[in-house]
């Protein structure tokens, strides 16, 4: 990339992740980078796009447009500008100037180049009170809390096939057709879409053949639940196999929570099973950064008590910024920040999402043993309340649990259609 003279080094230190390149790092990336600017009203990104390029505001205010029309500002020169702009890929908003404004624009694989090369920062070790160095681990957790919050690391990118189909099914005028053609892209997912259509929740009087047959049957909507469900296990993924042992663990929770609010949605609620059963898998997504970003702590959390406590301290949070960047409705991110706060009540009169996944979760938790969560009566939680009271307390003489578990049964199974 060639372009107008480079930024002071300085100016450049202040981007994140920029500061952890040496200064010769930062000449070589200066060199390879571009600034380009744009007028008021220019379009600056567009969603869907895989472009590999990071965007750093340098100047100017642009709006960024989710798929759902949610709109949000960001200014060169605050917190928010430090990092690039809609960094995700493919792209999850549209962007464009608000005011005349210029980026420095960097190719990504260079800038992992180079941040691969970059020197370790060294912690200072200060012993405690027991004369142990305990007070150096926690630093080493702050620090890495704050590569997280502070969006150094790359949050996982929804499946490219979960991606274009969401896109088909949300673009007006779609047929049963285009939808097919989305899914049909990827023949593994055709296959699995086709297995779950003849699976005992969706089947009919005659099993379908291909994939049209199947969105037709299952219609539009729920054709785009299965795919994001579907794609989703690809998610579930790290190289490290101590991390991945716990990574497997996070999806057969996730799997039993989905399976669960997708029952106790379609018999106490009015909320589609369909989204109630991804709002449950997804509930914990923010553990998969967490775990992902662990591979390169390995000496930190070799202690699984150090891994436990940076999950439950960043659950929530990394929940609701992954889900908001996938441009999830403002109810599913309400579930990732809120499925572990069991006091948390909405302001909604009618159950909601989050109701129906706490209580999920708390009935799923009721028969496990996870680590460092107190897990209350039913009683103590407002969600409970919400759905009506229901009777799901560990009893096999109940109705409602005995129906629940072969429903709930069946849903693990389709979860596990490959």
């Amino acid at each position: 990339m060639g372009g107008r003279p480079s930024l002071p080094l300085r100016r450049l230190r202040a981007f994140k992740p920029l500061g952890r390149l040496t200064d010769d790092q930062l000449v070589l990336l200066a060199s390879r980078a571009e600034r380009r600017s744009y007028g008021a009203g220019q379009r600056v990104m567009e969603r869907g796009v895989k472009d590999g390029l990071d965007y750093f505001l340098i100047s100017g205010v642009v709006e960024l447009e989710s798929m759902d029309g949610r709109k949000d500002t960001i200014e060169a020169d605050t917190d928010r500008a430090l990092t690039p702009v809609a960094r995700l890929q493919p792209r999850m908003y549209d962007v464009k100037a608000v005011q005349p404004c210029e980026f420095l624009v960097i190719d990504q694989d260079i800038l992992n180049d180079l941040l691969g090369s970059a020197p370790v920062v060294q912690t200072e070790v200060h012993s405690g009170d027991d004369g142990t160095d305990g007070s150096a681990e926690q630093h080493m957790l702050m620090e890495f809390y704050s590569e997280l919050r502070s969006n150094q690391v790359r949050l996982p990118s929804v499946p490219d096939v979960a991606w274009k189909v969401r896109r088909v099914v949300d673009r007006e005028n779609s047929t049963a057709g285009d939808v097919a053609t989305a899914v049909s892209a990827d023949p593994s997912m055709a296959a699995k879409l086709i297995r779950a259509c003849n699976s005992p929740i969706y089947r009919g009087y005659n099993d379908v053949r291909n994939v049209r047959e199947a969105v037709v049957r299952l219609g539009t909507h729920t054709t785009r639940q299965l795919v994001t469900l579907f794609a989703m296990r690809e998610v579930f993924k790290t190289r490290q196999p101590q991390l991945q042992r716990e990574m497997d663990r996070l999806w057969q929770h996730s799997r039993e929570v989905a399976a669960l609010s997708r029952v106790l949605a379609d018999h106490l609620t009015r909320i589609d099973s369909e989204e109630a059963m991804l709002a449950g898998l997804l509930h914990d997504i923010g553990v998969v950064p967490v775990l992902v970003h662990a591979e390169h702590h390995t000496a930190l959390f070799a202690n699984e008590d150090n891994l436990q406590h940076a999950i439950n301290e960043l659950r929530a949070d990394m929940g609701g910024a992954v889900l908001d960047a996938w441009a999830f409705s403002d109810a599913f991110v309400e579930v990732a920040r809120h499925a572990w706060d069991w006091h948390y009540e909405g302001n909604q009169a009618e159950p909601s999402l989050a109701d129906v996944v706490i209580v999920a979760q708390l009935h799923a938790l009721g028969a496990t043993d996870e680590p460092g969560v107190a897990v209350p009566a039913f009683e103590q939680v407002p969600a409970w309340h919400r759905l009506g009271k229901p009777d799901l307390h560990a009893s096999s003489g109940l109705q409602l649990l005995n129906e629940a578990r072969e429903r709930v049964d069946e849903v693990k199974a389709l979860l596990s259609i490959r």
